[in-house]
Parts: structure tokens; C-alpha cells; sequence
């Protein structure tokens, strides 16, 4: 049995996040062996891991602790002496494989880019050092380079990845959570008070500038204009009536009583299915985005901007607006 050590950037709710916990609720101790290194934090997800019976270490790496972490991860890697080291996110990929090579160790590492860009302003600066001294690093320190979307490769090869290291595994969706459901329809809209006969427009994302809430909330203003009985809901971290920000946003276009917003949730497939419409208003960034395809699999349309491989996973069963093009 192979033993697979993964190294990820954090362990909060996210797409890249989930889909470990994916990979490893399906693999563990069948025919791999598996443990979880987090440079941050356990996180929720961690937790989910550590219940399927995977080790979960949190390195807590904070600032400018970069180099001790490296160093702390390279003695671990040489006592744990693992047969592949994956490394899931920009971070992880940079310290687990100067890790991996400091422990002196002949592990394939394999590098995971779950981003199709990076945005030349609101990126964070140390996120854009960090690809750029990747993308210079790659051809002597990851073995392969796994992307989660063909327009990932692409950017990436233009930034400098190692081409030829590049291959493209898209997200799995998991059908027996996912799929049509009308007692999730009746649940959902009961318990938010919602009209059975009401339009629910979702939208499932952590409140961050990549997701672009803004474009979402003024879409909803263009769309009250010509009907009332809709209702949006919003669920994902920082999405809540204590985000004032956000609060700001929904009130300035008078669309309190439409808006539902539900933070995280442990029961996105339920919320999913209860959805007439789910969309996605991401200004940049994603890869191959897991909630559309978990839409799709419910069988609820899709409204998505055009960014990393959305257009390309609606095809023609959804519509892809123009990044930004709120009136679309």
C-alpha cells in the first residue's frame, strides 16, 4: 500500500479543499495510505478528514514563518518517508516541494495549480511571488503538474510553468449527493419562508474579491425591475448579516427581504437542489469551478461568467455572460 503524504495551504471550506476530502473519503486505506498536512490551520475540512481516520498536522504558518516552516516540514517528510508527496495550491506547492527537496528525499512530488489566474491587482503580492518563483522552480522541483482546468494550464504555461510536467484532471462530482431533489425544493423554501411559486437564484461562494458578489447584487437589482417574486440565496464563509459590507451592498439596492444569506453550510447538495437558477459572478481565478458542476448535476441551470473553464463545463445547457457585464 502506497503512501501519499498531501500538503495543502489551509483546510477551510473551499473548492480545493473539498475535493481532497473527496479524494481521500474514496481512497483511504484501500489501496493508499494517507496523511494530511496543513500549513495553517485544521480547519472545518480537516476535521471531516480526521473522522475518515487520515492523519491531519496543521503547521500554523503564519507571515514571515516561511522558512521554518520549510525546515519543519523537511524533517517530517524525511521521518515519514513518504512513497508521493501531492501538493494541493500555490503555497503548498512552494513550500512542500522546497520541503520535499531539502529532505533530501527522492518522492515524485506532484504540484496542483486550482486557479486559471491571478489577478494583477487584487491578488495578494506574496501569492503572485510565490507563482512567480514556482513557475521558475518547475522545471527542476515537481515531477508532474496537475491542472483542474485546460484554461489553468494555458495561463500557467505562459507564466513560466514547465509545459511539458502539465497535465489536466477535471473535477469529479459526486452524482449520489448531488442530483434533483423536490423534497430539498419544498425543505429549503419552507424553512427560508420562501413562496413555493417564488424564483430562487443561488449563489454558493465564500465572500472574497474573487467572487465578485457586487457584480451578483447589481445583477439582482436589473433583475427586480421586471419581477418581484425573486429571492436570492447566498451561502459560502463571510457570507452573513453580520458582513456589513455586504449588508451595504443588498441594502443600497433595497433588496433586504429578497436576499437570504445562510453562511457556510454543511448541506450544500440540499441547497443546490432547491435552486431554480445557480450562479457563478467570479471575476477571475477559477479553475474548474465545483459549483456549477454540482449544479449541473442537479439538474439546475447554470448563469456563469466567463472565467477559467465555466463556459466550457455549461457548454450549451447554461448562459456565460462577459466577465463584469452585470446587465447580462
Amino acid at each position: 500500500m502506497k503512501k501519499i503524504t498531501h500538503i495543502i495551504t489551509g483546510l477551510n471550506v473551499g473548492g480545493a479543499e473539498m475535493m481532497l476530502y473527496k479524494v481521500l473519503q474514496h481512497s483511504h486505506g484501500k489501496e493508499f495510505q494517507h496523511e494530511v498536512i496543513s500549513l495553517t490551520d485544521v480547519g472545518l475540512i480537516g476535521e471531516k478528514i480526521q473522522k475518515l481516520g487520515v492523519g491531519v498536522r496543521a503547521l500554523h504558518m503564519r507571515g514571515l514563518d516561511l522558512p521554518i516552516v520549510v525546515l519543519r516540514l523537511a524533517l517530517w517528510l524525511r521521518k515519514s518517508n513518504p512513497d508521493i508527496v501531492q501538493t494541493w495550491m500555490y503555497h503548498a506547492d512552494l513550500v512542500g516541494g522546497l520541503a520535499t527537496k531539502l529532505g533530501f528525499l527522492h518522492t515524485p512530488i506532484i504540484w496542483g495549480i486550482r486557479q486559471s489566474n491571478l489577478h494583477p491587482k487584487l491578488s495578494k503580492l506574496r501569492t503572485r511571488f510565490v507563482t512567480r518563483l514556482s513557475a521558475f522552480l518547475s522545471r527542476w522541483v515537481p515531477t508532474k503538474i496537475l491542472c483542474n482546468s485546460n484554461s489553468g494550464k494555458e495561463t500557467h504555461i505562459r507564466m513560466g510553468y514547465d509545459e511539458k510536467k502539465m497535465l489536466v484532471i477535471p473535477n469529479g462530482f459526486d452524482v449520489l449527493r448531488f442530483h434533483q431533489d423536490e423534497e430539498a425544493r419544498i425543505s429549503v423554501r419552507k424553512e427560508l419562508e420562501i413562496s413555493p411559486v417564488a424564483f430562487i437564484i443561488g449563489y454558493i461562494a465564500r465572500f472574497d474579491p474573487q467572487k465578485d458578489h457586487g457584480t451578483f447584487i447589481e445583477a439582482a437589482r436589473i433583475l427586480n425591475t421586471s419581477s418581484t417574486d425573486v429571492h436570492f440565496v447566498l451561502c459560502g464563509r463571510g457570507v452573513s448579516w453580520s458582513n456589513k459590507e455586504l449588508v451595504l451592498w443588498i441594502e443600497k439596492v433595497n433588496l433586504r427581504n429578497n436576499f437570504h444569506l445562510l453562511d457556510e453550510r454543511e448541506d450544500i447538495p440540499r441547497i443546490t437542489a432547491a435552486l431554480d437558477v445557480a450562479s457563478l459572478t467570479s471575476a477571475y481565478g477559477e479553475g474548474s469551478p465545483n459549483t456549477v458542476g454540482e449544479a449541473m448535476a442537479c439538474g439546475v441551470p447554470c448563469v456563469v461568467t466567463d472565467v477559467g473553464d465555466s463556459a466550457y463545463i455549461v457548454g450549451n445547457t447554461g448562459f456565460v455572460a462577459p466577465l463584469g457585464d452585470r446587465v447580462a
